[in-house]
Parts: C-alpha cells; sequence; structure tokens
C-alpha cells in the first residue's frame, strides 16, 4: 500500500515570472516528482468571488490535494508549483506546519514587467476589458484584496516582505532566489543551481528539454477568442473537461497567435516605479546584491522624467548597479 505524504518541494512564484518554465524542466529530473495539476493552490485557500468563480482553478480539499502525490511517495522530491503562495501569508504558514523542512523556490522579475505580463493575460482570457493604467489603479484603490478576488497587480511585486516571510519560517539555506532573466539566459545554469540546492545529480539536467517557449506573449485572434476564453461554460469545459494538454493546445494554437507585446502606458510604468522604487531598494538590502535585472523598466523606457510624479525616489544608475553586480556574483547571499 502506498502511503501519502506531502509535497517538499515548492515554486512559489513570483506570478508571470517563470514558474511555469521551471516547472516543465525541474519536472524532467527523474528525482523530482510534479503532478500534471501545476497550480493546485492548495494552501493559499482561495475564496474567489463570483465574478471570478469560473476564471481559477485550485483544490480546496485536503485529500484530493494529497491524491495529486499518490505515486510519489517514494519520490525524493515531490512538488507544487503554484504563483498565489509567495503572495499569501497563510500558505506560507501552511506550508511551514505540514512540511517545515520544505525547499522553498522563488523566482523573481521585474516587477512592472510581472505586472503588465499578468494585465496582458487577463486581458487575452477576457478577465479584464479596461486600458492597463486604468485597471493598476482601479485595482490599487479596491478595498477588497484576494486571490480570485482583485487582481493584485501591485502587491504580487512586493517581494522583500514575501521573501522574509519564507526566510523566517524555513531559514535562508532553504529558500532559493532565481532570476527570470537568468533562466532566459542560460537555463542550464539555472537548473545545475537547482540541482545543488536540493543536493540532487546535476547530470540529468543536462538532457531537459528546454527549447520550447512556456507562456510566452501571444495575442488573441480576435474579440470573438477572448469572449470566448472568458466565458463561464468554455472555462469549465477546459477545466474539467477536455484532458487539460488539449485545451492548452487548443487555445494556444486556434486561439491565439503570434504578435508584437503592446507598448506599455508610460503613466503605469511612472505610477509602479514610484511604488518599486524604495521596495526594490528594500529587496537588494536583504538579498545583499543589487538586482539591475529587476530594474529593466527603468533602464529601457526613454523620457519618463516626463510622467513621473515630483517626489519619486531615485534608483542607483544602472552602470553603478551593473558594476557592483558583477563583483557581488557568486558572494554569499547573491541570486541567480
Amino acid at each position: 500500500m502506498t502511503t501519502t505524504v506531502w509535497p517538499n518541494l515548492f515554486i512559489v512564484g513570483a506570478v508571470k515570472s517563470g514558474t511555469t518554465s521551471l516547472y516543465a524542466y525541474l519536472k524532467q529530473h527523474p528525482d523530482i516528482f510534479f503532478p500534471e495539476m501545476k497550480e493546485p493552490h492548495f494552501f493559499t485557500r482561495p475564496a474567489p468571488s463570483e465574478a471570478q468563480k469560473h476564471l481559477i482553478t485550485f483544490v480546496a480539499d485536503e485529500a484530493s490535494y494529497r491524491g495529486l502525490y499518490e505515486r510519489a511517495s517514494d519520490m525524493r522530491f515531490r512538488g507544487d508549483a503554484s504563483p498565489s503562495y509567495l503572495w499569501s501569508a497563510q500558505a506560507a504558514a501552511g506550508i511551514a506546519a505540514v512540511s517545515p523542512q520544505a525547499h522553498i523556490i522563488v523566482i523573481l522579475r521585474d516587477p512592472i514587467e510581472r505586472a503588465y505580463a499578468q494585465y496582458l493575460m487577463d486581458y487575452s482570457e477576457g478577465a479584464i476589458d479596461r486600458p492597463f493604467f486604468e485597471a493598476l489603479q482601479i485595482d490599487w484603490g479596491r478595498p477588497d484584496k484576494g486571490w480570485g478576488i482583485s487582481q493584485l497587480y501591485v502587491e504580487l511585486g512586493l517581494y522583500t516582505e514575501q521573501i522574509r516571510r519564507y526566510r523566517a519560517l524555513f531559514g535562508r539555506e532553504r529558500v532559493l532566489i532565481l532570476l527570470l532573466e537568468d533562466l532566459k539566459k542560460d537555463p542550464y545554469a539555472v537548473l545545475t543551481r537547482v540541482a545543488r540546492f536540493l543536493d540532487i545529480p546535476e547530470g540529468p539536467m543536462a538532457s531537459v528539454d528546454t527549447a520550447e517557449a512556456h507562456n510566452h506573449y501571444k495575442q488573441p485572434k480576435g474579440r470573438w477568442a477572448r469572449r470566448l476564453a472568458g466565458h463561464p461554460v468554455s472555462r469549465f469545459l477546459g477545466e474539467r473537461v477536455i484532458p487539460r494538454r488539449l485545451g492548452e493546445y487548443i487555445w494556444e494554437n486556434w486561439m491565439q497567435k503570434d504578435a508584437p507585446k503592446p507598448p506599455i502606458d508610460p503613466r503605469a510604468v511612472a505610477f509602479l516605479q514610484d511604488i518599486y522604487t524604495p521596495e526594490l531598494l528594500a529587496l537588494e538590502a536583504e538579498l545583499g546584491c543589487p538586482l539591475p535585472e529587476l530594474r529593466r523598466s527603468w533602464m529601457d523606457i526613454k523620457d519618463l522624467a516626463l510622467a513621473r510624479a515630483p517626489a519619486a525616489p531615485t534608483a542607483p544608475s544602472r552602470e553603478a548597479l551593473a558594476g557592483a553586480f558583477m563583483e557581488s556574483r557568486g558572494s554569499p547571499g547573491s541570486v541567480g
């Protein structure tokens, strides 16, 4: 008789920061098991609003959640890749309660790019109809917050306290911080780093297939595709009736098309920079190294001074950050 045990490896987020790619790569290692359901969100305990109930999928009861791991009791690592966990204090505490020796993987992205990527996904799937700047301000000002209630465009990028929470619960040695830019630039170097973190053989990482792009930007083929994607009936069929891989294939190949990503509204960039500039300074202090990869929006958007609020804090220069980052690579507490 197989004994069902709790997961002991968690890819906790951030949302739209490479968790799907990391999940797809790590599940190819013989010592790691991930269920086909990538994001059970069990420990977040979502209580979605009526408006969003059909848009999110999660496992609510313990028996069903543990059932995802029935075939994995003899595996060294059993993984859960739910990106809501980084934001959710309840999830962090719940994981610590049942799996206190778990290994935690966090992968981060420029928080402005992250918020915009989430918005584009929401828009493509029919969850949002407003322009980004308007949707951002409305969501930021909402009194009701939560997974499946609001979009949390800003909150999901407030990384510092989220990482401190996991470090406090599991210890720094059990929390690995990765960067999406490093995963895109050299996936095998990142996978080798994960193997060392988990103390599993590095060799199988060399044969991991990293060729497929996961969750890269595509555009709906028309308004009909957005309406169909956001309709309760089609969501039900896609999540509960049609096999998951077939549903993903239909969405990605029949209802979407490759297209250049639309430019972000400079007003949204300025609004988010004012929030995230002191946040990133705090994160760099927490992790002990500069993070220019998380300031790509500061570097790439020109003439933002015209849109920025007068009292916005000044971020370190690109040159200073880049020089300090190269010096700090590989030092204790560095990331990537």
